[in-house]
């Protein structure tokens, strides 16, 4: 696989494959609360947005990444109570749903948020979450956006050593306390780009 190509958003019939590469970049964060895998497939597959997603595709037309982010208008994972309840039912839902929003971001001004990176197993080494974290500069720069931002978690170190690679600045970490038996790690570093308005970013 020589290239690739990064557009925005995706069609109904890659659902699937977005909401697999989700799971598979976050489940062993998300896997005790929104498991097992099947029912969290169809959970994602149903409130994932193409308009806050960014994705990479083989020649081939194979889905192969994609970086979701988040504004004022809607973010890539989306979904609240009623969407919980379809698939883990009123009960299910009333307790997943205050967790899940332990690990909501605020919004802040003049920032894009990130809303995940996520790379096909068999597509890493390629160069695609670089390519895919340049798209979303690329993205925030085209918005007139100051900084883009992101958290990432202590048992993902390959991502984090992209980040710095890439520029974003770590701030303190924050830590989860007891809760790190339910989401799988112990702290969350926010990283922060600041975009660069005199040099323009040429995305994939």
């Amino acid at each position: 696989m020589s290239k690739f190509k990064i557009s925005s958003g995706f069609t109904e019939q890659e659902r699937p494959d977005i909401a697999r590469l989700y799971w598979q970049a976050f489940s062993a964060k998300l896997g005790r609360l929104l498991g097992p895998t099947p029912r969290a497939l169809a959970f994602f597959e149903h409130i994932i947005s193409p308009d806050f997603a960014l994705v990479a595709r083989s020649p081939a037309g194979k889905v192969i990444g994609v970086a979701g982010f988040k504004t004022a208008e809607g973010a890539l994972t989306g979904g609240g109570l009623r969407e919980l309840s379809q698939y883990y039912g009123w009960l299910g839902a009333s307790w997943r749903a205050p967790f899940l929003h332990l690990l909501e971001r605020d919004l802040a001004e003049n920032t894009l948020l990130m809303d995940g990176i996520c790379v096909d197993a068999a597509a890493r080494g390629l160069g695609v979450g670089t390519a895919l974290l340049d798209a979303i500069k690329a993205h925030a720069q085209s918005r007139n956006l100051a900084h883009v931002r992101l958290d990432v978690i202590d048992i993902n170190p390959r991502a984090r050593a992209l980040y710095l690679r890439e520029g974003f600045i770590a701030a303190a970490p924050q830590h989860v306390g007891p809760l790190r038996w339910l989401f799988g790690f112990s702290t969350s570093t926010p990283m922060t780009w600041t975009v660069d308005h005199t040099c323009r970013i040429a995305a994939n």
